[in-house]
């Protein structure tokens, strides 16, 4: 038996509830994992507020680090007791103890502790397919990224630096302006008292940026297409503030023959061979110091509700982590 944070009907964050269930042994091509750090998402509360559909009772949570206590047959590539993390997996990592699909359970580095790699995996790996590989930033460019002070913000700041690139953040105050600054973000525009689509054009002169990164969704529809340069790149990932509502194609074509892309962590790492990689050049950035996410809040697993009430009042910066 372990404890669980389960839900039975979508909502707010008091649907959430603190269950005592049953940990299986792990079946062929299963691990258990005994979580010391689980990562916050605001993915989660789109799942907890039927934003995004499963089926209920669920449990909830896609990220998380620990230690592997029991393996299934045909799993070849880890050991009882190793080290790991994943940040892409069947929900169910809010909980003292898991079973979860071997293949999705990467080893964590000597030098990584488990909170850092409980607040990194999903947020990191998101960050290394949006700038590595939907839109492969090469150094020298400047960029516009939403929601910088953010847990996935925080890393792309720095994984900006780190590549050479000026990146723009969109940020909520002048404190998470301050802290973007001081994780690499080049330029910061409060975007509760500023018109970022014309500070953009402003801060390149006119031209736009080749891509724009976009976690908000909404909010910042339709104006993060008027921030890009002609051939520019919409990225958008997220729908914090609500999805971008449906629009004509014909957006794109008058903005400069734009593209526009939704994509997703689980297509990009569908395959474990991407996955390890992905993991791999994360890994190395944070092991050089280039990447430093330190959890910036932790709850306790059973204070969950509270973790979720925070970020969706856009009080938190950087990553959050449940302690079991």
């Amino acid at each position: 038996m372990t404890r669980a944070i389960r839900f039975a009907a979508t909502g707010g964050p008091d649907v959430l509830r603190l269950e005592t269930v049953d940990v299986p042994a792990p079946g062929p091509g299963e691990a258990r994992v005994r979580h010391t750090a689980i990562g916050v998402n605001y993915i989660d509360t789109y799942f907890r507020s039927g934003a995004y559909p499963l089926q209920l009772p669920s449990g909830l949570g896609s990220e998380g680090a620990g230690v592997i206590t029991a393996l299934g047959s045909g799993v070849t590539d880890l050991a009882v007791g190793d080290r790991v993390a994943y940040g892409l997996s069947p929900l169910g990592a809010y909980a003292e103890e898991r079973v979860m699909p071997a293949d999705r359970l990467v080893r964590v580095p000597d030098g990584i502790s488990d909170v850092t790699a409980a607040a990194i995996m999903l947020k990191g790996l998101t960050v290394q397919y949006l700038f590595r590989q939907t839109f492969k930033l090469q150094g020298g460019e400047t960029i516009l990224f939403h929601a910088a002070a953010g847990g996935v913000g925080l890393i792309a700041c720095q994984w900006a630096r780190a590549l050479g690139v000026t990146m723009i953040g969109t940020v909520g105050s002048d404190d998470k302006a301050a802290l973007a600054k001081a994780n690499g973000c080049a330029h910061t525009i409060v975007y509760t008292r500023e018109n970022f689509a014309e500070r953009v054009k402003e801060l390149t002169g006119g031209a736009g940026v080749p891509v724009v990164y976009d976690s908000v969704g909404k909010d910042t529809f339709p104006a993060s297409l008027d921030c890009l340069a002609p051939l520019g790149m919409f990225v958008s990932f997220g729908a914090s503030s609500g999805p971008v509502p449906p629009f004509a194609l014909s957006m794109l074509q008058q903005r400069g023959s734009l593209f526009a892309t939704r994509p997703t962590l689980f297509t990009y790492a569908a395959k474990r061979a991407n996955l390890l990689a992905m993991a791999d050049e994360l890994f190395s950035l944070v092991l050089a110091g280039k990447i430093v996410s330190e959890a910036k809040q932790t709850f306790p697993l059973a204070d969950a509700a509270a973790a979720h009430r925070a970020l969706e009042s856009r009080k938190t910066v950087g990553a959050t982590v449940l302690v079991p």
